[in-house]
């Protein structure tokens, strides 16, 4: 996995969980619900990186 894809994953999983705690404390089930799936989506960009990785070996 590169460094660069690693760190974007991590991002997306943390501005999620940002957004989705932002949302929980405001009441905003809009905003939670986009939390969670900047969450599900640094976790299946993640994913797709291990994939890669597995067949690169």
């Amino acid at each position: 996995m590169a460094a660069d894809d690693k760190i974007d994953n991590k991002s997306d999983k943390l501005k999620g969980k940002v957004k989705e705690t932002a949302g929980t404390v405001n009441g905003d089930e809009e905003l939670r619900a986009e939390g969670k799936k900047d969450q599900s989506k640094g976790d299946l960009k993640q994913a797709g990186e291990k994939v890669k990785d597995a067949f690169k070996k």
